[in-house]
């Protein structure tokens, strides 16, 4: 009997870390969050207190990157071996995704979520965020690889590093640094190295390819600078929690994911579940949890990681080998990271 108690007693122990954890990350980036937003209002950025906070903002984005790599080859595993469809496993994976947010929300901020669903004037834009940085990323990204290729797709949605770059720029009525400017080159044509192999004859592409690209470019920019605001009010569990759980709903009737479930093994199981928790919670956890702390702009050029992560996975796990073109991207992408500070 005392055993049992024992760890009866255990148990509640590690519940009651697990939800002081869970506050305590609600608490930072709600307050990270608005600091970032402050900062955005004046003139000088009050930058004398946040090296610690800069620190943790570019760790949790590089994590959040190498995880959204990570996650493309598990995807491509999927959707190879197992036959499932895209659309299918961006639908699943988002509302189990969203699911798995809101218990989160609903543990370390439920007075933030309380408040999230009970303040309807947000609800419009709860709905955009979920459209443009949630839903539109992924069927933009499906339809620009259908009208050209995985490479071109990659190499379009870099874009988003000059959209988001113009916008910090117009909004802080400033001129990009030197800086910014070899930083956004550097990414760019490492970016451009990596996916394409250096040949130039891969940019070639249909009118709808570079609409359907520039579009998902266009929502990955948002999703570094549109749920800054929400997560300031709410946390980043209950903003993505509503805007995952929207965005598969808003799939679902097109999808039906319960009348073609794959036939999956054990091991498709547990790459599904990987994908729903690994490859999506934890890394838009983590990749938001950046943004709060280091910017927009930081957090965007910090994210090109992601092709770096998905290269290295596919030579582990698919036997691909390295050219002397992909050690040049990888190189032009880590003096960014250097440069960019």
């Amino acid at each position: 009997m005392r055993l049992r108690g024992e760890a009866g007693n255990e148990v509640t122990q590690q519940q009651r870390n697990v939800e002081e954890m869970l506050e305590r990350a609600a608490r930072t980036e709600q307050r990270d969050a608005a600091q970032e937003l402050a900062d955005k209002t004046q003139a000088r950025p009050n930058v004398a207190q946040t090296p610690r906070r800069m620190m943790a903002g570019i760790a949790c984005t590089l994590i959040g990157g190498v995880l959204w790599g990570v996650n493309g080859s598990v995807s491509k595993i999927l959707m190879e071996q197992y036959d499932a469809s895209p659309m299918w496993v961006a639908c699943v994976r988002e509302i189990f995704a969203g699911l798995i947010f809101l218990a989160c929300g609903a543990i370390g901020s439920p007075k933030a979520m309380r408040k999230a669903f009970t303040t309807v004037r947000d609800y419009p834009m709860y709905l955009v965020t979920a459209l443009t940085c949630v839903t539109l990323v992924q069927v933009a990204y499906l339809f620009s690889i259908h009208w050209t290729n995985a490479g071109t797709a990659t190499v379009l949605q870099t874009v988003n590093l000059l959209m988001v770059l113009v916008y910090v720029c117009v909004r802080g009525r400033r001129k990009p640094t030197v800086r910014e400017v070899v930083g956004v080159a550097l990414a760019f044509a490492g970016v451009w190295l990596l996916a394409t192999g250096g040949d130039l004859g891969a940019l070639s592409l249909p009118l709808p390819g570079l609409l359907w690209g520039l579009t998902d470019a266009f929502a990955c920019a948002c999703l570094a600078i549109i749920p800054v605001k929400l997560i300031a009010k709410y946390g980043n569990f209950v903003v993505n929690g509503i805007t995952f759980l929207l965005s598969g709903l808003i799939l679902t009737p097109f999808v039906r994911p319960w009348a073609h479930v794959p036939a999956f093994d054990a091991r498709g199981w547990w790459l599904l579940v990987f994908t729903v928790v690994v490859g999506t919670f934890v890394a838009f956890w983590l990749y938001m949890a950046g943004v709060v702390r280091i910017g927009s702009m930081r957090a965007t050029m910090f994210g090109t990681i992601e092709p770096v992560a998905a290269t290295v996975t596919a030579v582990m796990w698919t036997g691909a080998i390295f050219t002397p073109i992909d050690l040049i991207g990888f190189a032009l992408i880590l003096i960014m990271a250097f440069l960019v500070h």
